[in-house]
């Protein structure tokens, strides 16, 4: 992807309390879920562009999608990553727009803008107040059309695309399996062999002509798919589609297409991979499978369900949790338009070898091939994946997702609805013969992954070497940015159309649970969402990581149900049950579909107040967590990330690790989780949060029978600790010998949630690092290329709050970032934003903000986070008039009070070695220490010190 969209995440857990009977849970024979239809129009023009439509006047809000029939097995032989690097490309110039001018149109006036590349196809999407469409559609027209590529803009995008290849395959422990050994390695001739990413030895040897025939050769109207859904007049829409599309002239070269066929496996295969900075081995199991239109497509589905799709499936169940080999399972069916992979996998658990791993993965598939799976694992498997796409249809985008995805991948856009009628009809029979059919153990890869220190002396790297291969000269037309008086300009915008906030109701329990029911939507599908106070800040000193824990055990047993019992019960409703905790709160948050929210929410009760803390299950837990600890801390991110808290906060209940550290986990008893569930999961200390299609009246039913028997103790309720205090800056590099980037933060204490300069804090933060326009980003990735993405962010709470500045870079760049970040903090509090940036960067403020109270997720997290916080329900209605309330001059005096640079620490975690002299003087005093002797649980952290 381009740019990363926050999204609300799941991230809350809770409790509840009156709990249904294990002999009274019946799971479902068959899935019942019913997944609304996408009613959508279809057309095509003379110049071959396909046209989709799906109106939806309930949003006040726009998707402009294109779809393009080119993905990375179109790339060029030795010119792997091209259609992937048009992802960069087309949001530069066009004959009418300068360079970012899609940001113009669409960040900057509340929406936002991104791009994906698949093996198949490359889309293009926009999310904007259904007023900005006519805008939209020109503006997409033009870079269709008139699409500037130059020497320049080449060379800049080339950099930004290395920079993301070194953080998602070259820092990343596991990028290198993922990205380029899995497709290497399953594939002998065809292009789905290649990394969709590209290589930096092929993208150097490109030329700025090989990217404008690529072009040419792929971006034209009869290869492009044009879908719009959300709040329009269809046939206004249609005539402007007429006006911007309409025109456009398809070439009358004849479109390539990709007819090789890769051959049949004649025997199984083993190859070990290597790769650096591999904490725990992993291994994937690779089959040719049909492409993902074949009619045995939606069985291999299934049995990928069946495998993988949470804690009751076989791999979880079998690999990480009955015989504990394994610290993760995946597994993935036909995804692509031509025939493409099935694969199972693992990364194992401490201690545990990849044959292990492999040894059991194909006992599980012989398991489906042998005998079909019971009639409760087809229902179960079936449910969830229905459930999954009434989840993934509750935003235009996602429905506009499934139209474009259908087309490009299945060949035909009604297949987004009736994929999943075919789902309902397969049978335990059919999953055993697709598995007998495709999964044969003859016709199998095995890829082991291991550290490079396990490579035998004098094996050679069998990674395919990228072939050399000669420019192209480009003979067409070159397209350049017209004088500004030439170039057409951008359609006016229409009047807006008013968005409806959901208004929430809210009742207190006689136990003290208090709750709030809003609705969000009218798919059928309901969160709740179960809040208590507290959280990491209540950790026991020395055991950081306890409230993580508490929260993670609670559905991992409680009196009447086993851990398993919880997640088949859960999986079978179509239900998502997930736990967690922060610094201030813990939660436990329930998706399920609005008709199966009654026995769901039991469990969630049962879960919430009758956790029993096994000791079996707490040493499965926190060696998991341990094993998950290794993997992130090879993660330059995810380091520099923990070392925040304990650098800003030390000496105070916020100075630790929230998640627990490999020094901290293993001191947590069980009567440690069962005093710390006592103190903070009970009624009064709890909100829960309904939302969805569901009535007030209705909201409060179901919480009443699910919680209303909640006993509230006799104690007080907990109160939160004091605040941190006595804050230094400190300055650190961890050294991670091997990485494949830096990551670099400039952290420092910030505001309360209740600071009167809450709205201020957050406009600052907004121009300096919220969105691709903001500041950072301007200055480091769009002008210098030297990141994939930097940003910053305002995180206040209850007791305490922080500001944060991060980017991930080559090592080499780390200390020249130093200073970009101390340079736009510096800037930021020397001279006022422009009325025009400030417009800007509030529009994505209010835009972000009301796309996610029309989820019933992000609704029902906005909702738990303010009552936590003790601020009215109604700052919803509120939220937009105090974000434009601020002021150019309240931007600069937040910044000067709290993003003054010289009192900000920095953190740098990567290659040290690679890093160079500019480091010392960019990072003063620097306290370096190897990553192997960090200990984030020792107040000068390192070991033995």
């Amino acid at each position: 992807m381009i740019r990363p969209v926050a999204k609300a995440a799941l991230v809350a857990l809770a409790l509840s309390t009156t709990a249904l009977s294990p002999l009274a849970f019946a799971a479902p024979a068959t899935a019942s879920i019913s997944v609304p239809p996408i009613a959508y129009k279809e057309r095509v023009l003379a110049n071959g562009l396909k046209v989709f439509t799906a109106r939806d006047t309930t949003t006040p809000n726009v998707t402009v999608q294109v779809w393009y029939g080119v993905g990375s097995k179109d790339d060029p032989e030795g010119r792997s990553g091209f259609a992937h690097l048009f992802e960069h490309l087309m949001f530069k110039a066009t004959r009418n727009m300068p360079n970012e001018s899609i940001d113009r149109l669409t960040e900057d006036v509340g929406g936002f803008n991104n791009a994906s590349t698949y093996d198949d196809f490359t889309n293009y999407y926009e999310v904007v107040p259904a007023n900005h469409l006519e805008r939209l559609l020109w503006a997409e027209a033009d870079r269709l059309g008139s699409l500037v590529i130059d020497e320049a803009v080449f060379a800049s995008e080339r950099d930004v695309v290395k920079e993301e290849l070194r953080q998602r395959v070259l820092a990343d422990p596991y990028g290198r399996l993922f990205a380029l050994y899995v497709p290497q390695q399953s594939f002998t001739t065809h292009p789905y062999k290649r990394p969709g990413i590209g290589s930096i030895e092929e993208l150097d040897a490109a030329t700025v002509d090989d990217v404008r025939a690529f072009h040419a050769t792929y971006y034209r109207p009869d290869n492009a798919t044009l879908i719009v859904a959300g709040n329009f007049d269809e046939a206004q829409l249609q005539a402007l589609v007429d006006k911007y599309f309409a025109p456009l002239k398809t070439p009358a070269a004849p479109l390539p297409k990709v007819t090789v066929v890769e051959p049949p496996r004649t025997g199984p295969k083993t190859v070990n991979t290597y790769g650096p900075n591999v904490p725990l081995p992993a291994v994937a199991i690779t089959w040719l499978a049909p492409a993902s239109a074949d009619k045995d497509a939606p069985a291999l589905a299934v049995l990928d369900a069946i495998l993988s799709a949470g804690k009751s499936s076989r791999l979880y169940d079998t690999l990480v949790y009955d015989q504990k080999v394994a610290q993760s399972v995946f597994s993935s069916g036909p995804t692509n338009a031509q025939p493409g992979l099935f694969y199972v996998g693992a990364v194992m658990a401490g201690g545990k070898t990849a044959e292990q791993g492999e040894a059991s993965l194909l006992a599980q598939v012989a398991r489906l091939r042998d005998a079909p799976p019971s009639e409760a694992e087809l229902a179960e498997a079936k449910t969830g994946l229905l459930a999954d796409a009434v989840r993934r249809r509750e935003e235009i985008d996602g429905r506009a997702f499934a139209i474009g995805y259908a087309l490009l991948t299945d060949g035909d856009a009604a297949r987004a609805n009736t994929n999943l009628a075919d789902l309902q009809t397969v049978t335990a029979a059919d999953v055993q013969r697709v598995a007998k059919k495709w999964l044969a153990d003859d016709r199998r890869t095995a890829i082991r992954y291991l550290p490079e220190s396990a490579r035998p002396a004098g094996e050679k790297d069998n990674t395919p070497v990228p072939p050399k291969v000669a420019s192209v000269k480009f003979n067409g037309t070159i397209t350049t940015l017209a004088p500004e008086a030439e170039r057409q300009k951008a359609p006016a915008v229409a009047a807006p159309i008013a968005a409806v906030l959901p208004t929430p109701v809210e009742k207190t329990l006689a136990n003290g649970l208090r709750v709030i029911v809003a609705k969000s939507s009218d798919l059928p599908l309901i969160t709740a969402d179960l809040t208590v106070r507290g959280g990491a800040s209540a950790d026991p000193a020395g055991l950081a990581g306890a409230s993580s824990l508490t929260a993670e055990l609670l559905t991992e047993g409680t009196k009447t149900r086993s851990a398993g019992d919880i997640a088949r019960q859960t999986e079978a409703l179509g239900a998502n049950l997930a736990a967690g905790s922060g610094w201030e709160a813990a939660s436990l948050t329930l998706s399920v579909i609005a008709d199966k929210a009654t026995p769901a929410m039991a469990i969630m009760a049962d879960v919430a107040q009758n956790p029993v803390f096994k000791a079996e299950e707490l040493d499965r837990v926190r060696t998991e967590t341990l094993d998950g600890l290794s993997v992130a801390y090879q993660r330059p991110g995810s380091l520099a990330a923990y070392a925040s808290a304990p650098l800003l906060y030390a000496g105070s209940a916020y100075g630790h690790v929230a998640g627990g550290t490999p020094g901290s986990l293993p001191k947590i008893k069980r009567d440690d989780l069962v005093k710390m569930h006592a103190a903070a999961w009970r009624p009064d200390n709890a909100v829960l949060v309904l939302t969805g299609n569901l009535s007030p009246e209705a909201g409060f039913a179901l919480a009443e029978k699910a919680f209303g028997g909640w006993k509230k103790p006799a104690t007080p309720a907990p109160t939160l600790p004091a605040a941190p205090a006595g804050y230094k800056p400190r300055n650190l590099v961890i050294d991670l010998p091997g990485t494949g980037q830096a990551a670099v933060t400039l952290a420092k204490p910030a505001i309360t949630r209740a600071d009167p300069s809450y709205y201020a804090g957050l406009v600052t933060n907004a121009v300096l690092g919220v969105g691709f326009s903001s500041r950072l980003n301007q200055e480091i990735r769009i002008k210098r290329g030297l990141s994939y993405g930097a940003g910053s962010s305002l995180t206040p709470q209850g007791q305490f709050g922080g500001f944060s500045a991060r980017v991930q870079t080559k090592n080499e760049s780390a200390g020249q970032v130093v200073s970009l970040v101390q340079a736009e903090l510096t800037r930021l509090a020397a001279e006022p934003a422009s009325t025009g940036e400030l417009t800007a960067r509030k529009s994505v403020l209010v835009g972000g903000f009301g796309r996610e109270l029309g989820t019933s997720e992000g609704l029902a997290d906005i909702l738990g986070n303010l009552a936590v916080y003790g601020v009215p329900l109604n700052e919803i209605q509120g939220y937009a008039a105090k974000v434009e309330a601020v002021s150019a001059a309240d931007v600069q005096a937040f910044a000067k009070a709290y993003m003054d640079p010289a009192r900000a620490s920095i953190i740098i975690a990567g290659d040290r070695t690679k890093m160079g002299d500019t480091l010392a003087s960019a990072v003063p005093n620097a306290t370096v220490i190897p990553a192997a002797q960090l200990d984030l649980d020792s107040p000068t952290l390192t070991k033995g010190k």
